[in-house]
């Protein structure tokens, strides 16, 4: 019959002439032990090897073929982690799933967390048996481990080596090595939590500096990722920001396999949205299962933080990481440091923004002094000298010379009206971003225009308007800006062609859409950063596309030419 849970009775009766002194031989002879295995638990500061040294520890003391540590869930609602000694990793496989203590005996110790001794575990009414695979067990023996007065796990043993029972001698020491397991279970809590704020800390200066430096912010918010996703030991790293219509829009992700995600929208509507826009935190235990979640982006996923970035009152976006479905929930401690990271990273953007503003404000105030030296110098001076010589026109009596002045009279006329649209364009605000793609395309090589002096050249090729879905068209609006902005600030080019091709055929066989923007200037550097050619690169990806570079339109294919395609 099993036996009840452990109290002084349940000792064996010593026998007759042996008595105390037998008991404190034994006892004695166990104290060096007992001993040798509390300095080997207090050893260590990481918190996943002390509980492997405890398992080992208390197995060797009590002589059991079998140790375990069950650590309960922060809600105390069944097991956060399982750690065995004593199952080869080969048996540990076959048995699949570790014990999450929602239910037989580990179950009911989480919620009775008292010693427990049994003579046939099989036989214990709270028993649900063992799964398949599993190595036979009888012997058992259940001892709670606290920590600073709370209760952190259950330390199990089972099967002693000689096939006998734990006996009182086995519970007393497992008992005091308890005390000892919870003392260091303490420290490395403490040195594992001040680790994990140093890592949240540099993470939070990798991100500022990131935002701050003046780069791509592309190359900056995909370092918010990419730090999320390292620092939460998420399965990816998701930044979202407000889109144009509405919603939040993923401009970043941080994974292994990164999913298609780059430019789709979570509608308004959606209540996350809503949530994460209003400022608030939203924590998922299964992203999969949740009803909220409307976009296929979470089916892979179980636990999920999403966080607003959130600053001064305002939200610049979101912060998502989630892990994979089964996988360990986030805990208080990592909630609060994600949520301190995302408000260092809003804090850091609504600096990055400033600071951007400060630098859009000069341009325009450039752009306004360029305006009126060339409409109060430059179109003054063509003016009077196109009246200098009108005049010197009129004088002549030869029909040549006549004919010559009018001509450059008439050029510069049309000089003056190109300059004075050259002011019209440096004195626009930012136009409302048009909705096909032929007009994004048309706007963006406009605004580009300025910069560079000249316009470049462009070509639509098939239903540009019609077939490319919006995904697509962000994301190539997107690689445009980027191409054309590096051929501005890199290339020295002197023209530049844009063609936005809707009639190919990717290698897969699926229909789509390639973009190619070529320059005559000067190449790409064998040396230097490449994060634009990269962000090209991801966002075609992302989308099951691909982009790279080529030989450009210059002499002897002088320059370069981009080329980012993706399907519809």
């Amino acid at each position: 019959m099993p036996a009840d849970p452990v109290s002084p009775g349940d000792a064996p009766e010593p026998e007759a002439g042996r008595g105390d002194d037998a008991d404190s031989r034994g006892l004695t002879a166990r104290v060096p032990q007992l001993l040798k295995a509390m300095r080997s638990v207090g050893s260590g500061l990481e918190l996943h090897s002390t509980l492997v040294r405890i398992c080992e520890t208390a197995a060797e003391l009590a002589n059991a073929r079998y140790a375990a540590i069950g650590v309960v869930a922060e809600d105390g609602d069944g097991l956060a982690d399982f750690i065995h000694h004593g199952v080869d990793g080969e048996t540990a496989r076959l048995i699949g799933r570790l014990p999450d203590g929602h239910k037989g005996l580990l179950g009911a110790l989480i919620h009775d967390p008292q010693p427990v001794r049994l003579a046939e575990l099989t036989e214990d009414p709270r028993s649900c048996g063992f799964p398949e695979h599993h190595p036979p067990m009888r012997s058992f023996l259940g001892v709670p481990l606290c920590v600073q007065g709370k209760i952190f796990g259950n330390l199990y043993l089972a099967e002693k080596h000689d096939g006998g029972l734990f006996d009182d001698y086995d519970l007393d020491m497992v008992r005091v090595l308890a005390v000892e397991a919870g003392i260091a279970i303490g420290n490395a809590r403490l040195y594992e939590a001040a680790k994990q704020r140093e890592r949240w800390i540099d993470g939070s200066v990798a991100v500022t500096t990131a935002l701050l430096s003046g780069g791509d912010p592309e190359e900056a918010l995909q370092v918010v990722a990419e730090q999320a996703r390292r620092l939460s030991g998420s399965t990816a790293g998701i930044v979202l920001l407000p889109a144009d219509e509405g919603g939040l829009e993923i401009v970043a992700v941080a994974a292994e396999r990164p999913p298609k995600a780059l430019g789709v929208v979570i509608p308004p509507e959606s209540e996350l949205a809503s949530e994460l826009l209003d400022g608030r935190a939203v924590f998922l235990a299964d992203a999969a299962g949740d009803p909220r979640t409307v976009t296929d982006l979470f089916r892979d996923y179980g636990p999920v933080m999403m966080l607003p970035l959130r600053s001064d009152g305002r939200v610049y976006g979101a912060l998502v990481t989630p892990r994979v479905r089964g996988g360990r929930p986030f805990t208080a401690n990592e909630r609060t440091l994600a949520a301190q990271f995302a408000s260092q990273a809003a804090l850091a953007l609504m600096m990055a923004e400033a600071q951007r503003d400060r630098e859009r404000l000069a341009v325009y105030e450039d752009r306004d002094r360029i305006a009126r030296d060339l409409h109060d110098l430059v179109i003054q001076r063509l003016y009077a000298t196109g009246m200098m010589l009108e005049s010197a026109q009129r004088r002549s009596g030869v029909p040549e010379v006549r004919r010559g002045v009018g001509k450059a009279v008439d050029e510069l006329d049309i000089t003056i009206q190109e300059i004075r649209t050259a002011i019209f364009a440096l004195q626009e605000g930012p136009a409302e971003v048009p909705s096909g793609l032929r007009a994004q395309v048309l706007r963006e090589i406009r605004m580009a225009a300025i910069p560079l002096g000249f316009t470049p050249s462009y070509r639509f090729l098939g239903p540009v308007d019609t077939a490319v879905g919006e995904l697509t068209r962000n994301n190539l609006i997107a690689a445009l800006r980027e191409a054309l902005s590096n051929a501005f600030r890199h290339a020295g080019a002197s023209r530049i062609d844009v063609v936005v091709d809707a009639t190919v055929t990717l290698s897969d066989g699926r229909p789509g859409v390639r973009l190619t923007v070529a320059d005559d200037g000067v190449g790409i550097p064998d040396v230097g950063r490449r994060s634009g050619l990269m962000n090209l690169k991801r966002r075609a990806g992302s989308l099951g596309g691909d982009s790279w570079l080529g030989p450009g339109t210059g002499e002897d294919g002088a320059g370069t030419t981009v080329t980012w395609q993706a399907p519809y």
